[in-house]
């Protein structure tokens, strides 16, 4: 998908301008989010929000989950933490969930996709269980993200990028850092 003539869309009347974006990068674990983000925010000078790593590091759960080897994630408290950055502006938000998160807090929604033939091996890498990554890779074919994503946000700011190679994510760093340009000029 060539989003690089993409217009930045208006500001919904009840949604506050900002002057630098927030931007919301999800997908099913294993998509390159982390990655994406990362080089996002070196490309444009946002800072770099990763949920899973504020999780661990300020106790916004409600436990371990052992079967699946990740933290019970506490909705509430996580959007409690972050309300006050957000309103900040020039985030880039990295989680592999995005329907709790409140609509007024994003400008664009990048819903990373990548095959699952490409998938399953890099959830092999990173040891996952057999269960974990069976439940991944149904959620990928289910295209579960990406359906929270349009259910959650308004269609114009959700962006589905395929992620399955450098080449790929430097092509939708790209776009997102013309899309980040664009959104500064017009603020």
């Amino acid at each position: 998908m060539d989003l690089s003539d993409s217009e930045t869309p208006d500001t919904p009347p009840n949604i506050p301008k900002r002057q630098r974006p927030n931007i919301l990068v999800t997908g099913t674990p294993g998509t390159g989010k982390t990655t994406t983000s990362e080089l996002i925010a070196i490309a444009t000078g946002l800072e770099h929000v990763e949920v899973g790593s504020l999780v661990k590091e300020r106790g916004l759960h409600q436990g371990w989950d052992g079967e699946f080897q990740s933290w019970l994630l506490d909705e509430d408290k996580v959007v409690d933490e972050l309300e006050p950055m957000m309103l900040e502006g020039g985030k880039v938000v990295d989680h592999h969930g995005c329907d709790f998160f409140p609509e007024r807090w994003f400008d664009l929604v990048v819903v990373l996709r990548t095959d699952n033939q490409i998938l399953y091996p890099r959830l092999e890498q990173r040891n996952y269980s057999v269960k974990k990554i069976q439940e991944n890779v149904e959620c990928e074919i289910m295209q579960v993200v990406l359906e929270e994503a349009r259910d959650s946000y308004r269609p114009e700011i959700v962006w589905e990028l395929r992620s399955e190679s450098i080449h790929d994510m430097e092509e939708n760093v790209q776009q997102i850092s013309d899309w980040v340009d664009r959104f500064m000029e017009k603020s």
